[in-house]
């Protein structure tokens, strides 16, 4: 390739890094100090070498190993073989998201908002943004390699030697460097970049199925994932190279191909064309809440599907899971201990959480999709004709409600089915509907925050995703690391009560569903007022 196609990229790179330097720092120090806490927090959990290797025998189980990956190093389980072998996957997972969203929101989210476009006016190569952009990548996966690492190593606890804490933190940075070629390469071949988006995250979660599957059955698919590479590894243990090394080549494969296809596209356009739609719309689709379903529904099919895919995974686990949970202290300090109910009852609320958490994901992305339209110039072709600005607010409002039904139903549903298949006595899906269900007001409430910020603070979008990130962390881990119970009050999740273990108080889910109706009708206000492009 010619020089001159990377011409100006280390000038376009410092500008990608002065817009993304605070969302990198967030990120990076996010990941980084959950590793750290959790590590501190097994040498709380499991003190002695007899609770590690009891432990070690329930990491034996194949419904573990399809959640965590095998168990490398249980014939002495120390702190290190706990950390990659509990953690490592775990925190892979939110690393690969992370370049994900980054790629995605400076390659065709750039072309989109005609950023790429006015670039391309200036004396700048073609592949000036593409290669700016998994520069950067790559720089914060090195940040991210280099304190992890370090880190880890700096705790001085037992097992984390500097070796294993480095390539630790080496197995994350080639993760990361992987997806962000991933996604770069998805980035050609989609028009959009939620296209682009969802083919990457198609590949994640492929990538975690086949390892899954793998790991448990036929080793010889866990080689066709990357993250069935990386944990072969096997950190802390053996400390291998060569498949880190695997990772890392298949990264730049995948980004010198990213680079042969971008020269060969034009802007905003992709290799996978959009299917042609109707000459005409009917006329459902001429109003807002058509064309928002419209433009939206292939994530949210995407969305429902992954919802009942994951019930049905955590689902799938509840047969073995008595006997796993019995020997397991560090999940047995996040449940309620509550006589008359079965371990797999007291574990229900908790996962319950989890996915009433993960469902307000899609929730919110149809709720601050108006700022994305927006920011596209699209917003002003609807307030052009006979509509009123409440009623586009409110199409994309009833749209996010009847979304995030659908989804936590799914979310039962996909549970309910695979657990009932595998239990002797499957908890009734009254109760699974009701323990999920009981959720919808603070779903609500992330939803009316959402709504405010529109009205408000349009260009803070990410507080409210900043906000369900705090959420999962105190609501999930908060009774793990002793958090103090005001923080998980401040999450409207922390006041849902855990049934079956704890009665419905309707007093305060009626108080929270008020609260997101008020939070929601300043958003109309406050909406109704502003600058449409404030």
């Amino acid at each position: 390739m010619r020089r001159g196609l990377f011409n100006k990229a280390g000038v376009n790179a410092r500008l990608i890094f002065r817009r993304d330097r605070w969302r990198l720092l967030f990120w990076i120090l996010g990941i980084f100090l959950l590793t750290v806490v959790v590590a501190f927090a097994y040498t709380e959990l499991v003190p002695t070498q007899h609770e590690r290797m009891v432990m070690a025998e329930t990491m034996r189980n194949p419904a573990v190993t399809a959640m965590f990956g095998p168990g490398f190093g249980l014939d002495d389980y120390n702190y290190g073989a706990i950390m990659g072998h509990q953690m490592l996957l775990f925190t892979a997972l939110i690393v690969a998201i992370m370049f994900i969203l980054m790629v995605a929101r400076h390659t065709p989210g750039d072309e989109e908002n005609g950023r790429i476009e006015l670039i391309r006016s200036l004396p700048v190569g073609r592949l000036s943004n593409l290669s700016a952009t998994i520069l950067v990548c790559s720089g914060a996966c090195l940040v991210l390699t280099l304190l992890i690492g370090l880190g880890l190593y700096a705790t001085g606890i037992e097992g984390l030697d500097l070796e294993g804490s480095l390539y630790y933190g080496l197995v994350l940075g080639a993760t990361g460097f992987f997806f962000t070629a991933a996604t770069a390469l998805m980035a050609q071949l989609a028009e959009s970049s939620r296209g682009t988006m969802g083919f990457s995250f198609g590949l994640l979660g492929f990538s975690y199925l086949i390892r899954a599957i793998g790991d448990v059955g036929t080793e010889a698919l866990s080689w066709l994932s990357p993250l069935g590479w990386v944990i072969r590894s096997e950190v802390y243990v053996n400390n291998y190279f060569w498949p880190i090394g695997l990772t890392l080549g298949g990264g730049l494969l995948l980004v010198g191909l990213a680079f042969y296809l971008h020269t060969l596209r034009d802007l905003e356009a992709g290799f996978i064309p959009t299917r042609s739609g109707r000459k005409t719309a009917s006329p459902f689709l001429q109003g807002p809440l058509g064309l928002g379903l419209r433009l939206q529904r292939t994530t949210i099919i995407a969305w429902i599907v992954g919802l009942f895919v994951l019930g049905a995974s955590y689902g799938s686990v509840l047969g073995d899971l008595e006997t796993y949970l019995e020997s397991m202290e560090l999940i047995q300090v996040m449940l309620i201990d509550v006589e008359g109910f079965s371990l797999t009852e007291q574990f229900l609320p908790m996962l319950m959480s989890v996915i009433a958490i993960i469902a307000t994901i899609p929730v919110l992305l149809l709720t601050l999709k108006i700022r994305g339209e927006e920011d596209k110039n699209r917003t002003e072709h609807f307030l052009a004709r006979a509509v009123s600005r409440s009623r586009v607010m409110g199409s994309f409002l009833l749209l996010a409600i009847v979304v995030m039904i659908g989804v936590l139903l799914f979310g039962v549903f996909g549970l309910y089915s695979a657990g009932a298949a595998v239990m002797e006595e499957p908890i009734s899906l009254n109760t699974m509907l009701k323990s999920l269900l009981v959720y919808a007001p603070a779903v609500l409430a992330m939803i009316g925050l959402g709504v405010l910020i529109i009205g408000f603070a349009p260009r803070r979008t990410g507080l409210a995703w900043l906000y369900l990130g705090y959420s999962f962390f105190v609501v999930y881990l908060g009774e793990m690391l002793q958090l103090p119970d005001w923080m998980a009050r401040l999450s409207p999740f922390g006041h849902i009560p855990r049934y079956p273990l704890e009665e419905i108080v309707f007093s305060t889910l009626i108080i929270i569903t008020l609260i997101a109706g008020g939070l929601m009708a300043l958003g109309f206000w406050g909406y109704n007022r502003r600058d449409i492009y404030g």
